[in-house]
């Protein structure tokens, strides 16, 4: 069982109103169990981070980067979360923003190879 940081609740709910186009794009192809009817979630806290879309039953996470994952501070800090993330046996997929704007239908190919 995975330990649940409270504290992230607001933050959370924050972001899911909140999204990127990117999100946004990614979400309207995967929500609602689209994909091999297996369900994602968005925004989901996993231990003290919150991921973009997480499908338990596969223990896959889906993460988008933005500009700030490019710095060297971004790349040490998502290092540090795929490390931990794999530690707990789950499975990390990393898209620019900009891949999933130009080339959804390969972002959601490569997601489903991986369900």
């Amino acid at each position: 069982m995975q330990f649940y940081n409270n504290k992230l609740k607001r933050l959370s709910r924050y972001l899911r109103k909140n999204t990127t186009d990117a999100e946004k794009l990614l979400w309207s192809k995967i929500r609602r169990k689209l994909l091999k009817g297996y369900q994602f979630y968005r925004q989901r806290i996993i231990s003290n981070y919150i991921v973009d879309f997480y499908c338990p039953k596969v223990k896959l996470v889906v993460e988008l980067d933005g500009g700030q994952h490019y710095t060297d501070n971004g790349k040490s800090k998502d290092n540090i979360r795929d490390e931990y993330m794999r530690s707990l046996k789950l499975k990390v997929l990393r898209f620019s923003d900009i891949e999933v704007l130009k080339n959804i239908n390969g972002v959601v190919e490569r997601i489903t190879e991986n369900l």
